[in-house]
């Protein structure tokens, strides 16, 4: 009977802090993304800092400059966008702020020189994509 019974706690007792976990999550979320007058925006958790942000078109397509930021702040990428593609100047970071590579995009396919470096900003390479006839 004691078995039983001290079964029977123990599962109680795990059901029960199961349920608190999942209010506690639920309770804790938060909306993360904003969009006003056509600029989203989207956030880090807490709302301190911004992850995302860039203008959209009436589709909702990602149009114009787009920027990514690290959680500190840091600018990490640029990318130009036209209805929904990458269209334009490009360049990423490394987290400590030196450049990634850089370069520019036509229909959303790579066309021009890209040029990469080390995370130490030295060059490492160039490669020219050319550019598509039109």
């Amino acid at each position: 009977m004691k078995r039983i019974l001290v079964v029977a706690t123990l599962i109680s007792l795990v059901a029960c802090s199961s349920h608190k976990d999942k209010n506690t999550v639920q309770a804790k979320k938060e909306n993360l993304v904003e969009i006003k007058n056509g600029q989203f925006t989207e956030w880090y958790p807490g709302k301190k800092q911004i992850k995302f942000r860039g203008m959209q078109d009436s589709k909702s397509r990602r149009n114009g400059k787009w920027t990514f930021y690290a959680e500190n702040g840091t600018e990490l990428s640029v990318t130009m966008f036209e209805n929904g593609e990458k269209e334009g100047f490009t360049m990423v970071k490394y987290p400590n702020g030196y450049m990634h590579y850089t370069g520019e995009y036509h229909n959303d396919k790579k066309v021009g020189v890209w040029t990469t470096y080390d995370n130490k900003g030295k060059k490492v390479s160039t490669v020219d994509f050319g550019f598509p006839e039109e």
